[in-house]
């Protein structure tokens, strides 16, 4: 951990990584150029070859798709417990997104023209759900599950298989039970690809869902346009802003469950109380020795953990703002007056009693937030971004009429007078 004091003499200078957008290094941008490419030209040769490649299994046309049997034999396997866990997860985020869904609606304009919107269910996309280390069966839920409500008729996942070709049970169960249509054993950029120009064993999608690596992350980027994207969900992240009220042993812990992803995830904590820091940093110290992920654990606070001593709490907020975390923690005796103040976080978590996990598990809101500083331009994943919106226009006489002075005017103005013309000869 590295811990950076308001009073250092280049404290400044230090904290401006702190201020992020979100850019992809030139190494990663070329590599999945190479990946995309070759799949679009390739197909499923390249799939195939690629997922082996990069340690995942020898997979031919028969066997890159979860089939019914596969399915139905790890689905029996699942432990009653898990079950309920994830119907439950899966009832609350069901339940948040059916109250967030957008639903038609139409008017009349201050000239009498009709005028609405209709929202249609993209009808079929492609979700990305890490495996790897740690398969993110909560991801399933938070995915799956709001392309469900929206009303999606295909829903296909992509994600990465063992070397010997099987699918986390627990991950298969919740995937089915969310809503999921088709499941492919691939992953890594690769896969992001496969889903946006589609192979001659999964046919492409109109737009790609779900978190994963800086890779997948930058196929989701180099593919759009071919395809629409929800967001750019990287490695995991949180930043706590906390003062002297909050109790060391849980922000060590908040702070821990994210460093627990590894792989380049982030831990920042902007503290005005020299005591909690020094209280928080003891705590991860002897909290990290008796957790199960060590190495992953250690390779982030030996590498992306940093503890900010701010001499006041404004100066906290700035830097989440420019921080733009997935996860903000507040954790202080103004909770309400300082979240306010957040606008580009994912999600904010208030107070000691609201761990950043109860939002990846359980809460409701789909835990795919904007991570890597994505979250000044992004929000979280919402069931909306499952609708496609179109606009309705009508016209009848009597508002044809009241609007023409005003397109005439417009053509006028723009040069454009086959527009002008276009409304009056219905007129005339």
């Amino acid at each position: 951990m590295r811990t950076l004091r308001f009073s250092d003499p280049d404290f400044s200078d230090a904290i401006r990584f702190l201020d992020r957008h979100a850019e992809p290094s030139a190494e990663v941008h070329a590599t999945v150029a190479d990946i995309v490419g070759r799949i679009r030209r390739e197909g499923d040769t390249a799939l195939f070859e690629l997922t082996q490649k990069f340690g995942g299994p020898r997979l031919t046309a028969a066997t890159v798709r979860v089939s019914a049997g596969e399915l139905a034999a790890a689905v029996a396997r699942v432990a009653p417990a898990t079950r309920d866990a994830i119907a439950a997860s899966h009832a609350n985020v069901r339940d948040f997104a059916q109250k967030s869904r957008r639903v038609d609606w139409s008017g009349r304009n201050a000239q009498g023209v009709e005028v609405g919107e209709r929202f249609d269910p993209f009808q079929r996309v492609g979700i990305y759900v890490p495996g790897g280390t740690a398969p993110l069966v909560s991801t399933s839920v938070m995915t799956c599950t709001l392309a469900a409500v929206a009303g999606v008729p295909e829903i296909v996942v992509a994600t990465p298989a063992g070397p010997d070709g099987t699918v986390n049970d627990a991950l298969l169960f919740a995937l089915q039970y969310a809503g999921a249509t088709e499941i492919y054993k691939v992953g890594g950029a690769q896969a992001v690809a496969a889903l946006a120009f589609g192979t001659e064993s999964i046919r492409p999608v109109a737009k790609i869902y779900g978190p994963g690596n800086a890779y997948v992350v930058e196929a989701k980027r180099q593919v759009f346009g071919r395809v629409a994207v929800d967001l750019l969900p990287g490695p995991s992240e949180i930043f706590v802003i906390a003062d002297a009220s909050a109790t060391p042993a849980w922000v060590a812990s908040d702070l821990l469950a994210q460093a627990e992803h590894g792989h380049n995830s982030m831990v920042v904590l902007a503290t005005d109380s020299a005591e909690l820091l020094a209280a928080v940093e003891r705590e991860v110290d002897a909290q990290a020795a008796r957790l199960t992920r060590g190495v992953h654990i250690r390779e982030v606070l030996d590498t992306c953990t940093y503890l900010v001593l701010v001499e006041k709490l404004d100066d906290a907020v700035a830097l989440c703002n420019g921080f733009a975390p997935e996860h903000a923690s507040v954790v202080t005796r103004q909770d309400d007056a300082i979240a306010a103040r957040l606008r580009t976080s994912g999600a904010i978590f208030l107070g000691g009693y609201s761990p950043v996990v109860g939002g990846d598990f359980v809460a409701g809101p789909s835990h795919e937030l904007p991570t890597g500083g994505a979250g000044k331009s992004f929000p979280g994943l919402t069931v909306d971004q499952f609708q496609r919106r179109t606009s309705l226009v009508r016209f009848d006489a009597a508002s044809l009429r009241a609007s023409l002075p005003i397109i005439e005017t417009f053509a006028a103005v723009e040069g454009l007078d086959a527009h002008g013309h276009s409304a009056a000869i219905r007129l005339e």
